[in-house]
């Protein structure tokens, strides 16, 4: 009989199942930031990797200690969806969980409506090393390898957060023998020649500053998956959904679908809305909202939000810079300082906002250019955002 992993339950019970994978070494609870909004009207499933979080320890059932295979962890996951019910489900996944999912799609392709790789690859380099570091776990337990995995898992700024030492601390209490097993799946995994099998719609999020799995990656899944979506995130490293929480919800809030009825439009236009422009602004609009203009922020939340920002013909990023270029043609100085700070949120650095204004001076107009430069300039430096313009 398998051992059923480890997952936690959020959302509507009858809503479409969304399942979330985790990173090798990680538990359930790196997804916590994005769980509240995708569980607005989704059955968002969470679950450990063998030995990891509340996951029972040692390999999975049925395989010796280092012939465990990604097929074998798929296989888990499918008797979870079986376990509740779930004949077909979305899935997003991290590094190991997206190479599950991708598995998934490649080899169930019934069970999967739609598909996020974060942080993922198709091949997660030579074997050698993940087999030597399985031995070294084996040996010495997870403690060995946590202070490499700071460097790996964050960038330099994010390391000491309070996030990142309680993801440190999952990793650290992970049973050695299901962590080596899961060092040994992706030693042995090469998904490159099944890629242009994954029919499901696929989204592909990659941390410009992740050194497990660089962009080069999420560009061959992209590039092999057809029709697949590419998103960057700038000031993300491997575990951007951690690092970048915003970022990604907003991408997969896109991704998963858009509402179907006016009561989830609203609320999921009010999710992306408070994931781009942030909590203290919607607060602020939700407020001064009178009987009045009720039905106007009611218009918007809906229509704007939860129609437009929604769809996922075009990701967060590049709505930003559309969003960016309409406001500063038409000369909305106030919206347009709120839409700089938004397009940081969906990933765009200052260099990016940059060129976005400098594009606007051909097609809008200089004067217009030089307001949108100052008024940019005075939202990045009152926002602390570091200028190497």
């Amino acid at each position: 009989m398998t051992t059923l992993l480890h997952h936690r339950t959020d959302g509507p019970a009858h809503a479409p199942v969304l399942i979330l994978g985790p990173s090798l070494g990680t538990s359930l609870a790196v997804w916590d930031a994005q769980v509240p909004a995708l569980a607005r009207r989704h059955r968002v499933v969470r679950y450990d990797l063998p030995g990891h979080g509340g996951s029972p320890a040692g390999t999975p059932t049925g395989t010796a200690p280092g012939a465990t295979r990604v097929a074998d962890l798929a296989a888990l996951v499918l008797a979870l969806a079986d376990h509740l019910g779930a004949e077909q489900f979305a899935y997003a996944g991290i590094s190991l969980g997206g190479a599950v999912g991708a598995h998934l799609a490649a080899h169930h392709p019934e069970r999967v409506t739609r598909l996020a790789l974060v942080c993922s690859s198709a091949r997660f380099g030579e074997p050698a090393g993940w087999h030597e570091r399985a031995a070294l776990v084996r040996e010495k337990g997870t403690d060995a390898v946590a202070p490499g995995a700071l460097g790996r898992w964050f960038t330099p700024d994010f390391a000491g957060t309070h996030t990142a030492d309680r993801l440190l601390d999952d990793l650290r209490a992970a049973d050695a023998e299901g962590y080596a097993a899961c060092c040994d799946a992706l030693a042995a995994y090469d998904l490159r020649a099944a890629l242009p099998r994954i029919a499901a719609p696929t989204l592909v999020l990659a941390g410009r500053a992740d050194t497990a799995t660089p962009p080069a990656h999420a560009r061959e899944l992209a590039d092999g998956i057809p029709d697949a979506s590419l998103l960057e995130l700038a000031g993300a490293a491997h575990l951007a959904p951690a690092e970048r929480p915003e970022a990604v919800l907003s991408a997969l809030l896109g991704h998963f679908g858009a509402p179907d009825s006016d009561d989830n439009r609203h609320a999921e236009g009010m999710a992306v809305r408070r994931a781009v422009l942030g909590d203290a602004h919607v607060d602020r609009a939700v407020a001064h909202t009178t009987d009045f203009t009720a039905d106007f922020q009611d218009y918007i939340t809906r229509c704007a939000w939860g129609e437009i920002w929604t769809r996922p013909g075009l990701d967060r990023r590049t709505r930003s810079c559309l969003t960016l270029t309409a406001l500063i043609a038409h000369g909305h100085q106030e919206e347009l300082a709120m839409h700089v700070r938004a397009a940081i949120r969906n990933g765009l650095t200052p260099e990016d906002i940059k060129e976005v204004l400098l594009h606007s001076a051909v097609y809008c107009g200089v004067p217009a250019a030089n307001s949108a430069f100052a008024t940019a300039q005075r939202v990045l430096t009152e926002d602390g955002t570091p200028l190497t313009l």
